[in-house]
């Protein structure tokens, strides 16, 4: 993840010095391309996000000991304590390079499993990890990294405060959280292809192109804290997570540090730096000893990095590299939109895919943009990341063609001929390029896998139950590198220790409330509770904050008292419901509430989260939790 000496220090002398020396080496940069310095094409690499979870399939904030105990130079932090990342070596791109980058990856997922075992913990391969709740995002999962707290600290500042959700998908989620670690929540396999500075400008632009139809059938992240939203989550969530736009900046349609672009580069990778120091501030500065310009006048190589510190907090779907290699500067496209998983068969395959594209287009087209808009580039991205192989993507000549058509019959021969030109074992080229079409053949992408599990699995158990065996399904399958055409879906029987989805209420109240305010007729809690066969109906105000509870018992005394329907004034809520009641929050264990429930004498415990009302808890749900915890307890000692 880079630089670890990092500051948000707001000390201007420290700015200054730092701002001096990302001007330097943008001018360093600069002076390079004009002396033709730069390594030629013919590299690939990969970084592989992954996550770390417990026997139960929930997140295991275990990075810090298995990476102590695997002590490689490939593994390092990722923002969250369960996330890793390994860095794979890069290749030439010629020959077995396919099937060699699947070999480190499968040793490297390997050596994380065998550090993890031994700490109760696991790998998991995916984009988004279905059981994540949002306490596992707080300060406390994130990683013992300088640069992770300050990027937090200097983001939240520039904002201005909590940073708001909203995504739409069959479910909605909206939420507000005080911190960046929603970004913990995303897991990638970003790949690097490395192009000549001569062409830099040309090879980008066909990454933006193809990165649609390459996404859509590669989408692996389709559930977030429980809702069911977009194909590929990852897009929308990473944009808003880490959103450091004011409120002035987003009513002006400032870009935000996660995105897209908004049009084909003209000449050269200085016109993305140079636009990326231009938009966004400075969030994390560092001491830069190196002057970039005074290496260069000595005939030295620079490693440029204040620029690059800077280029690692602006996350372009599509982001320009600068390394040295053996003396020698290169420039790389990082492709950062495809998703961790769901097997590292599939991984290789989707890079396959996209290295290929970009190798055939680049001897077809001098400039995209005399055949694709931009704006049909970017649409078809989004278009892509919401709905995946269902969407239509527009290509060239402006042609709206559905994902599947596009990719059969006219990217995959693309691509085949790409890899076959630059030298590409036949075997290689034949197995990934034939992932890719049988994964597109048979409509199953990681993310329609896991929806059409948890549809098949319907009502069974919980909704905690069901994303525990969506898990704990996924892992058993990425052990035998099936690729996801071939996977059978997930059953409910593969989270067998079900206990484990009752340790605490928030995995298992109800959330589908019917709740009425204080000015309302009591004859509506009556009827809510008549229609809905409910015994508690909760009172809150208009924005959502809990003030009381309505109970079939303080109703059934009304009609004793013959007082529900006499004539007079109407009776409010207000006058029957039981103020301030006692309540939990989602993190309470069941033991808890059993025994809290038990001592107020009380039917049903509401449960809110900073005040404001999340769920409901009812004795009928605990007496049930009670029964199976018994029922597991009898047939452990049996």
């Amino acid at each position: 993840m880079g630089e670890h000496d990092v500051s948000t220090d707001t000390d201007e002398v420290r700015l200054r010095s730092f701002m001096k020396a990302l001007l330097r080496d943008v001018r360093a940069l600069e002076m390079m391309l004009e002396s033709d310095q730069f390594e030629e094409d013919g590299r690939i690499g990969a970084e592989q996000e992954m996550f770390i979870v417990d026997a139960a399939g929930r997140p295991a904030c275990k990075a810090t000991e298995i990476l102590a105990a695997i002590d490689d130079p490939r593994f390092v932090t990722e923002l969250a304590r369960f996330n890793l990342e390994a860095n794979l070596s890069p290749l030439p791109f010629e020959g077995d390079c396919l099937s060699r980058m699947h070999a480190e990856l499968d040793e490297c997922i390997q050596i994380v499993r065998d550090c993890a075992r031994p700490l109760g913990a696991n790998v998991l391969l995916t984009g988004i990890l279905p059981t994540l709740q949002l306490s596992d995002l707080s300060l406390d999962s994130m990683a013992p990294n300088p640069r992770y707290h300050a990027l937090n600290k200097a983001v939240r500042a520039i904002h201005g405060g909590d940073f708001d959700f909203r995504i739409k998908g069959v479910d909605e989620l909206q939420l507000t959280h005080d911190n960046v670690m929603l970004e913990a929540a995303n897991t990638s396999f970003q790949i690097h292809f490395q192009v000549g500075a001569p062409v830099f400008a040309r090879m980008y632009n066909l990454a933006q192109a193809v990165a649609a139809p390459v996404l859509a059938a590669a989408v692996n992240s389709p559930i977030l804290l429980g809702k069911r939203l977009w194909k590929e989550t990852r897009v929308a969530l990473f944009q808003q997570s880490i959103d450091a736009r004011s409120q002035g900046q987003q009513a002006r349609g400032h870009r935000p540090r996660v995105d897209f672009g908004e049009r084909w580069i003209d000449d050269s990778v200085l016109e993305i730096f140079r636009e990326d120091i231009a938009r966004f501030r400075v969030v994390l500065a560092a001491a830069v000893e190196e002057d970039s310009l005074d290496m260069l006048a000595r005939g030295e190589i620079p490693e440029l990095k204040a620029l690059r510190l800077h280029n690692g907090t602006v996350y372009r779907w599509n982001r320009p590299c600068y390394g040295v290699a053996g003396g020698k500067p290169h420039l790389r496209i990082e492709a950062r939109a495809l998703p961790a998983g769901p097997s590292s068969a599939d991984e290789i395959a989707n890079a396959a895919f996209h290295f290929g594209l970009l190798a055939a287009l680049g001897r077809q087209f001098d400039d995209i943009s005399e055949v694709m808009a931009f704006a049909d580039a970017k649409a078809s991205f989004f278009a892509a990341a919401r709905h995946g192989l269902k969407a239509q993507l527009t290509w060239l000549g402006g042609a709206t063609i559905p994902a599947p058509v596009l990719i059969l019959d006219h990217l995959l021969p693309e691509a085949q001929v790409g890899l076959e030109a630059a030298g590409i074992e036949r075997a290689d080229v034949d197995r990934y390029l034939g992932i890719v079409e049988d994964r597109v053949k048979s409509g199953q992408t990681g993310s329609s896998w896991a929806l059409s599990s948890l549809a098949a699995m319907g009502e069974e158990g919980t909704a905690d139950q069901r994303l525990r065996a969506l898990t704990q399904g996924s892992i058993e399958r990425q052990k035998t590198d099936e690729p996801v055409h071939a996977w059978d879906l997930a059953a409910l029987s593969e989270a067998p220790d079900w206990s484990e989805s009752y340790r605490i209420v928030g995995q298992y109240m109800t959330t589908d409330l019917f709740t009425v305010r204080t000015g309302d007729l009591v004859d509506l809690a009556a009827c809510l509770m008549t229609w809905e066969h409910i015994r508690h109906v909760p009172v809150e105000d208009d924005e959502g904050r809990l003030v009381g509870l309505v109970s079939h018992r303080a109703l059934l005394r009304l009609l004793a008292e013959g007082l529900l329907h006499r004539s007079g004034d109407p009776m409010t809520v207000a006058s029957i419901m039981r103020p301030n009641p006692v309540t939990v929050t989602p993190e309470t264990s069941t033991l808890d509430a059993i025994a809290l429930m038990r001592r107020e004498k009380v039917g049903c415990l509401p449960v809110t989260l900073d005040g404001c009302l999340v769920g409901l808890v009812s004795e009928r749900d605990l007496i049930i939790v009670s029964g199976r915890l018994l029922e597991q307890h009898l047939k452990g000692r049996s």
